[in-house]
């Protein structure tokens, strides 16, 4: 099992993020510790949040007070929902948040099942909880966990430092194509966009954009497409290359074949839902750009924003990791569209957003039906919100090569071997 601790200063956030699971089906709360119960049993996120408050009021000094924890199977186990509220007391005691309210939620809406526990690290007297050797403590928590519970263990140390997965581009280096190829042709296998822009949006993620070409041959209209690298502003800084440099899967046919095939694939996906209520909370709970952003960061959603040389917003995208999707902001809602973060960024016209519920079940703990072996995730595992990398965080969207997360080798060993033999082949290249 691996545990994975995010601290953010966004309490808020982190809450509404896993109310927004469990509100459209996609996951539920299975425990709750010291939290304010309400006599319908209906929780909305600021009724959630008034029972952290006398903590943060106590502590006004800590930045970083939430702790948005993850606990996460190998795949291969089958963990039952009272094996998981047994774990996540364990695991908080075990840390030192025992006494402390927190919420354990679990998630069912990726190829997985696992658990958030959200909480805080200021005790009621104001006084911070040590994290002095966190990453050690929890590692030795969750090998212990394992042994009791009877879980894969994660013992794998094996961690290749060379592993660059979807790297951004440097286009000061002289092996810029490669550097290109290495990102375009994984992109269409993971990831679902349904027009040039969204495609473009993604790309920009790693200094990367495209453009039309047109012109004639033999009488005939033709139409290219090439890939341009970009500078740290996004501003174009190199050669252009013809995207049948990288291959027929590069062009245009295939790229339109890619959009029409994902058309079909998201146009009832659950996951719109998702992104598009987690957007509308951001844009609730934040007054500027830069909060707004870095509140879906946390939460694995990067945003793009296009604007004229007026400064005025005329295009929105939101990169979904979460799903592996890409999404116009249009495209969402219209009360997303570009024009209504123009008015609240620029004229300071804030939209009238309800606030979402959800329903705490009222089951006791019982030993319910196991959950199917899944597959996990390959890619993009490497999503971090951890307080040092929000310069990383704020210029690559949260897109971090495995070395530099900063996370302790023996859990992150675990990861890479759960990726199974696409890791290990790239590793042997």
């Amino acid at each position: 099992m691996i545990a994975k601790i995010g601290r953010s200063e966004n309490l808020y956030g982190a809450l509404a993020y896993n109310n927004l699971k469990v509100e459209k089906e996609n996951g539920q709360i299975l425990f709750t510790n010291k939290i304010i119960e309400t006599p319908s049993g209906a929780y909305t996120v600021s009724q959630l949040t008034q029972s952290f408050e006398p903590y943060l009021i106590a502590n006004r000094n800590t930045q970083y007070h939430t702790l948005h924890i993850s606990l996460n199977p190998d795949p291969k186990d089958k963990v039952s929902d009272y094996k998981y509220r047994e774990m996540a007391q364990e695991y908080m005691r075990e840390m030192g948040y025992g006494e402390q309210p927190f919420v354990v939620f679990k998630h069912t809406d990726i190829d997985r099942s696992h658990i958030h526990i959200v909480s805080v690290c200021v005790d009621e007297q104001g006084v911070k909880i040590s994290d002095s050797f966190e990453k050690m403590r929890s590692m030795n928590v969750c090998r212990e966990l394992e042994r009791k519970h009877g879980l894969i263990p994660a013992t794998d140390k094996e961690h290749n430092h060379n592993d660059k997965v979807f790297r951004p581009v440097d286009y000061r280096a002289s092996d810029i194509k490669s550097q290109i190829a290495s990102v375009i042709r994984h992109l269409p296998n993971y990831y679902q966009y349904q027009t040039l822009g969204e495609y473009n949006a993604l790309l920009s993620l790693f200094n990367i954009t495209t453009e039309k070409v047109e012109g004639e041959l033999h009488g005939k209209a033709q139409q290219g497409l090439l890939y341009i690298p970009l500078n740290e502003k996004g501003e174009r800084a190199g050669h252009p290359f013809k995207a049948s440099l990288f291959g027929k899967n590069a062009g245009l046919p295939a790229l339109e074949l890619h959009f029409a095939k994902c058309k079909t694939t998201l146009k009832d996906t659950p996951a719109k839902q998702t992104l598009k209520s987690a957007v509308t909370i951001a844009l609730q709970s934040t007054n500027n750009e830069q909060a707004f952003k870095k509140q879906l960061g946390e939460q694995g959603i990067n945003v793009v924003v296009r604007r004229n040389d007026t400064g005025r917003i005329y295009g929105m995208t939101f990169i979904d990791h979460n799903s592996k999707s890409v999404w116009n902001g249009s495209r969402l809602s219209k009360e997303l569209s570009a024009n209504t973060f123009n008015d609240y960024w620029n004229n300071n016209i804030k939209p009238d957003i309800k606030e979402p519920t959800v329903q705490l079940p009222k089951t006791s703990p019982s030993n319910d039906a196991d959950l199917p072996a899944e597959e996990p995730h390959h890619l993009f595992d490497f999503l971090t919100t951890e307080k040092h990398e929000d310069r990383l965080i704020e210029a690559f969207g949260g897109l971090l090569i495995p070395e530099a997360q900063g996370e302790d080798y023996e859990e992150q060993g675990f990861a890479n071997k759960m990726k199974k033999k696409r890791k290990r082949k790239r590793g042997q290249q």
